[in-house]
Parts: structure tokens; C-alpha cells; sequence
């Protein structure tokens, strides 16, 4: 295993910062000099790479080091945060001080001495990380997958690639006693690719990754099997007939075509927005909330995946919960603040972009688990309706629940039979109520291929979403059909 992966995440603070242990208790403690319930410390060093090709010239490589500190006390619901960019004590203890500000009239609690302890988990064993590998290796498996790009079809005109990576050290330190800390690798490939007939433009997009090392992209998930994805959308969606438009069943594809299950269902399920009522699910934990077809779960513990995490970014171990069970919801994600504010669980959802941000409740992987169809029985089923396989943009509101998603790659389902592709096609409607009408779930459970990225209060995360085949007895589909 690499050494720069193998490092403990906690001696490598220490060590390149010279800090100790009673530096952190201190720190701590000026962070609760005027009163609090809790505070946290959550370091950060992060070196990242891109790398971008753009018809067969390297557009960019870029190289980024970014490190720093957050420093969060908290008493009953407000939150005093404060950043450095400097990981020296001094810098630390006015960041501390600062935050402080928001607990002034507050009763401190003791402070507990930290004691660094072990992650139980260990999901991203990386021999060789991406961020490790020479930039020439990285320019050759791009330009291996632009070959395969232009090779697919000749109609194939333009294409882009690229490859980004990171490494982030992570230590979080908290007031109860919490030092832990984690070391995490992450790296995702992509490829465009523009196809011409005779003016008819039309563009595909592929790619993948996770918290994997350079085998990934060597072996399992090669270059070329992204370009010839990207290539085989751009080719099917130059025949493709303009969607139809109204209510009708539809057919969603596993894996991707689960980002519609995160954004129109699984931010509802995040515990901030259900405190403070502004949820469509607010209040109805043991209630039915979908079809008893649907199991719904986040799982931050899958080995590998973009959305995993040994530790999230409050130092809780992650976890998979259980979301709605055969219908009926069970639970919402969690971060330290809301859980205690709702008596609730910690489920290890609690997640930040950076040192700069403070952390939110927020999924990780989030996927329906499978059904008993097959997906040739539930297509077999449908009289006319839509197959969505790929989906691009959309909007979802978390208060009502309604959302509008484009459809990057659909085809038309006539007497039970997958047709011609079709264009322009959208779905609309209404999160909890789509989870209502699915009538049939397969048993072809896919996750997303790591191409994840969740947007919330200006902060963005990696994640992942998965979805088996599943029927949906009604949708509006907004096409341009004449």
C-alpha cells in the first residue's frame, strides 16, 4: 500500500505542523472561553490535480494546494464558525476566539481531553492513488480514450477529456473528547463527445471514478469504455425523434436515472430541512410516504464509491440507514447539531465542502434497493410510455417536493417494446407522489458510475445515487412533439 496513503491522517498534522494533542485541548478551550455546548475543530489539507484534453491539445494541467482550519462552536441552535487558512496555533486560537463570540452568554460545559482513536472503517484501500501518478500517464490514458472516441463512428467530430483527482487529509477534533482523522483519495474521468450529420449536432457525455487508485481506470472502468458510452449517446440521439408530450408511465433505467430519487426525494429526507418544517416529508416518520415497492437507503459504507467516507466530516463514522422501509419513513440524515436538537440519532451524514464551510446534513450514496422484476417484464408491461436511461439538469423544490429533470438519453415504449430515441424529453411532478405510482421495481439494482456532485447552500459534495429498473404508472413528460 502507498505511503502516502497509509499515513495516519492525525500523526501527519502533527507532524507537519508540529502540533500535539494539548495544543488541540487548548484550542478547545478558547473556543468554549465564553460559554458553549460544543465546539470542533476540523483541519484540511488538500492537494488536487486536473488535467483536460480538448480536441487532441492539452487545454490544461493544473496542480492546487489548498489547507486550513474550522472552528465551530455551537449553543442550543446557533452556530459560531470561523476559518484560517494558517495551521499554526496562534492563527487557530483567533479563529477560536472569534467563534467563540456566539456563545458569550452561554454556560460552558467541561471540556474533555482529546484522545485520538482508530476509524473502524477502512473503505478505501488505494494502492497507487491517482493524485501519485506522472501527468504524462495521465495525458496517455486520455488520449487513449479520445482514439477510442473518434474510432466509434466517423460522425464523431469533437471530443473532450479530462481526468481530476485529489487527496485530502482530514482531523476533526472535538470538545467531547473526538480526535480522529482520515485520509482521502478521489478521482473521476470524463469524456464529451460531439456528433455531426450533416448540421444535425448532437452530444454525449460519459465518465466515473470514486475513492479509487489507478487500477480503476487501468482495468475495470477503462478510458475506452467511457469514450465508446460518450460516442454510442451522441451516434443514438442523431436519430432521434422529438419526445411526446403528457401524462404517461415511464420507465426508469438503473443506476444514474437515480439522481431524480436524490434531488426530488433525499434532500426532503435531510433532518435541517425537516426541523425546520420546510420538508414535504416533515412530521411523518412511520407514516407511508411511497409505494410498499420502494426501500430507500444511504450508505456512506460501500467500499470505493465517490459518495463513501470512513469518517464524515464531523469525525462520525458513516452509516447505512434506512430511509423509507417497504413504503413507510423511518429517518431523516443527521449531523451532530440537529440530532440534538430533534433527540435523534447521529447517522454520520454531516458533511462541508471545505475547512470553510460549516457542516450540513447531507447524503453520501443513496440508492432504492432492488425489486423481483425483471426489467424485460416491466417494459413488456407498458402500452405506450417513456424509458429514461440518462438525465442531465434539473430543479427540485424541498418544500413541495417538485421537480423538473432533462432526459439526456430516452427512447419511446410502444406495445411493450423499446423504440425509437426521442429528444427534448422532461419529466415533471412531484417527489413523494412518483414514489406513490411506482407500480413495478427490478431486480437490476445499479449505482451510478462516480460522476456525482451534490449542490446545498452554496457548498458542493461528492455522492453517489443508484436505482434499480422501476415503473412509474404516471408522469407528465414535457416533450416537443408537434
Amino acid at each position: 500500500m502507498s505511503a502516502h496513503i497509509r499515513m495516519d491522517a492525525v500523526r501527519f498534522f502533527f507532524d507537519r505542523y508540529g502540533l500535539t494533542a494539548g495544543d488541540i485541548d487548548k484550542l478547545l478551550a478558547a473556543a468554549l472561553a465564553r460559554g458553549g455546548d460544543y465546539a470542533d475543530l476540523y483541519f484540511e489539507y488538500r492537494v488536487a490535480n486536473a488535467v483536460n484534453i480538448e480536441e487532441q491539445i492539452v487545454k490544461q494541467a493544473a496542480k492546487s494546494i489548498a489547507q486550513g482550519v474550522g472552528v465551530r462552536v455551537i449553543i442550543g441552535d446557533k452556530t459560531g464558525y470561523a476559518y484560517t487558512d494558517e495551521i499554526a496555533f496562534d492563527a487557530i486560537r483567533q479563529a477560536a476566539e472569534t467563534a467563540s463570540h456566539i456563545a458569550r452568554t452561554g454556560g460552558s460545559k467541561r471540556l474533555v481531553g482529546v484522545d485520538a482513536t482508530p476509524n473502524k472503517l477502512n473503505l478505501y484501500p488505494v494502492e497507487v492513488p491517482v493524485s501519485s501518478i506522472e501527468l504524462s500517464k495521465k495525458i496517455e490514458l486520455i488520449k487513449h480514450a479520445d482514439k477510442a472516441a473518434r474510432g466509434f463512428d466517423s460522425r464523431i467530430r469533437e471530443v473532450q477529456s479530462s481526468i481530476n483527482d485529489e487527496i485530502k487529509y482530514v482531523m476533526i477534533a472535538s470538545s467531547n473528547g473526538r480526535l480522529v482523522g482520515d485520509s482521502q483519495p478521489l478521482a473521476r474521468f470524463g469524456i464529451s463527445c460531439i456528433a455531426d450529420d450533416d448540421g444535425n449536432r448532437q452530444v454525449g457525455r460519459s465518465g466515473g471514478g470514486g475513492r479509487v487508485g489507478i487500477d480503476f481506470f487501468e482495468s475495470k472502468m477503462t478510458p475506452e469504455y467511457f469514450a465508446s458510452e460518450a460516442a454510442r449517446q451522441a451516434i443514438t440521439q442523431l436519430e432521434a425523434v422529438p419526445a411526446p408530450a403528457g401524462k404517461m408511465e415511464v420507465v426508469l433505467g438503473p443506476g444514474w436515472p437515480g439522481i431524480l430519487l436524490h434531488e426530488a426525494v433525499g434532500h426532503g429526507l435531510e433532518s435541517d430541512f425537516n426541523r425546520k418544517q420546510s420538508s414535504a416529508f416533515c412530521g411523518l416518520i412511520g407514516q407511508p410516504v411511497a409505494s410498499e415497492l420502494c426501500t430507500v437507503v444511504d450508505d456512506g459504507t460501500i467500499p470505493d464509491r465517490r459518495g463513501s467516507l470512513n469518517i464524515d466530516d464531523e469525525g462520525e463514522p458513516t452509516s447505512r440507514t434506512v430511509l423509507i422501509e417497504d413504503g413507510i419513513l423511518r429517518a431523516y440524515m443527521s449531523d451532530y447539531l440537529n440530532a440534538g436538537l430533534t433527540k435523534s440519532a447521529r447517522t454520520g451524514n454531516g458533511r462541508r465542502q471545505s475547512y470553510k464551510h460549516i457542516p450540513l446534513p447531507r447524503m453520501t450514496n443513496t440508492f432504492m434497493l432492488a425489486g423481483a422484476d425483471s426489467k424485460d417484464d416491466i417494459i413488456r408491461s407498458v402500452k405506450r410510455g417513456l424509458y429514461a436511461v440518462q438525465f442531465g439538469g434539473g430543479q427540485v423544490d424541498i418544500t413541495n417536493g417538485e421537480f423538473a429533470f432533462s432526459a439526456s438519453e430516452a427512447y419511446l415504449i410502444e406495445d411493450g417494446k423499446v423504440t425509437a430515441p426521442v429528444k427534448g424529453a422532461t419529466l415533471r411532478g412531484n417527489g413523494p407522489e412518483a414514489l406513490k405510482h411506482v407500480t413495478a421495481v427490478g431486480n437490476d439494482l445499479e449505482l451510478d458510475p462516480g460522476v456525482g456532485i451534490c449542490g446545498k447552500e452554496g457548498q458542493q459534495v461528492p455522492v453517489g445515487v443508484g436505482i434499480p429498473t422501476i415503473k412509474i404508472s404516471e408522469m407528465t413528460v414535457g416533450g416537443t412533439q408537434k
